[in-house]
């Protein structure tokens, strides 16, 4: 690594604990990395949002894209700041995920029409935004917009799979699709 490649990955590593999965791509590019470093760090840790939807979307925005090792990083830590393992399968499942608390499900539609629909419908972001304001909306496609580029990095450089875990999804297997029944690459 170059001077300013290593001064970055000091610095992630501080922040994070080591290197890994992305950043060892976007190291590539030490301009980028900074750039997905700050906003991946705001996500994460900064934005207006409680931990739990954090966790939450930055679970949806991995799903949407098949990102395994983001998944397999944060489905712990989604479960423990509150987010009802029904609801992380369900994600998991491409299936309707259902939680109590009214926030949390117009929290879970809002992010859901976005990544599926590319639109939000007027009920759904009047729901929203009556629980989390405009700033939480902001800062919840900021967040998404993040995790979409990192599940697209991810996959696109094949990263770290974590051969020790289950595969998260039924219907990929490394970085293929597979049938339904999880019988081998889909025709």
């Amino acid at each position: 690594m170059n001077p300013r490649q290593q001064e970055l990955a000091a610095r992630i590593a501080g922040r994070r604990g080591a290197v890994r999965g992305p950043f060892r791509v976007w190291l590539h590019s030490p301009e980028m990395c900074e750039r997905a470093e700050s906003l991946g760090a705001f996500a994460r840790f900064d934005c207006s949002l409680p931990k739990h939807l954090r966790e939450l979307t930055l679970l949806m925005a991995a799903r949407n894209w098949d990102a395994q090792y983001s998944w397999n990083a944060h489905v712990h830590q989604a479960i423990e700041a509150g987010i009802p393992e029904a609801a992380v399968k369900a994600v998991a499942e491409k299936r309707e995920a259902v939680f109590e608390d009214e926030a949390d499900q117009a929290f879970y539609q809002f992010c859901r029409e976005i990544l599926e629909e590319h639109f939000v419908c007027d009920d759904t972001f009047a729901r929203a935004l009556e629980h989390f304001g405009s700033k939480g909306l902001v800062d919840t496609i900021g967040a998404l917009g993040n995790f979409t580029m990192l599940g697209m990095c991810l996959n696109t450089f094949q990263v770290d799979l974590q051969a020790d875990r289950e595969p998260p999804f039924p219907d990929i297997r490394g970085y293929e699709r597979v049938t339904p029944d999880g019988d081998g690459p889909r025709p």
